[in-house]
């Protein structure tokens, strides 16, 4: 299985000797996802895999030396390496879901992101499930009328 999580996330295997608090926030979701793989299971939850690698927070993620590390990049680094890093995650999720073996709960904001590896959908709203069904159902109308605030 520790191949089969390098294999979806090469750069883990790139950074086995860096602690897990100087890696990136794309590459601390990745070592968590990969983490969770390791247990072999047959249900994954991922609550918003893409939560710390938007651009719009990337500054905001890890400890001191992550700070200090990216602190020299400027924003138009730290967005293409935010949008890089989604894009590793999302892959992921793609081939496990290719696989077949195991069913994914995706708990997620970005709606582009869902779009791309769901199935299904459902919205809540204050715990109620206010519309659910295909993916190809959740148009730009939907997430007017129950997704942005």
């Amino acid at each position: 299985m520790l191949d089969r999580v390098y294999e979806l996330f090469p750069v883990l295997k790139e950074m086995l000797r860096r602690k897990g608090g100087v890696l990136s926030g794309g590459q601390q979701q990745q070592l968590a996802i990969g983490r969770a793989l390791l247990t072999d299971p047959k249900l994954l939850i991922l609550d918003e895999p893409t939560e710390g690698i938007q651009p719009s927070i990337i500054e905001h993620i890890g400890d001191t030396l992550k700070k200090l590390k990216t602190s020299n990049l400027s924003e138009e680094e730290r967005t293409a390496q935010a949008r890089q890093e989604s894009a590793e995650i999302q892959h992921a999720v793609k081939e496990l879901k290719k696989d077949g073996r195991l069913a994914i709960l995706l708990v997620e904001q970005y709606v582009d992101f869902c779009r791309d590896v769901a199935d299904r959908f459902y919205a809540m709203d204050r715990g109620a499930v206010v519309v659910s069904g295909p993916i190809a159902n959740l148009t730009d109308e939907v997430v007017k009328q129950h997704l942005q605030v």
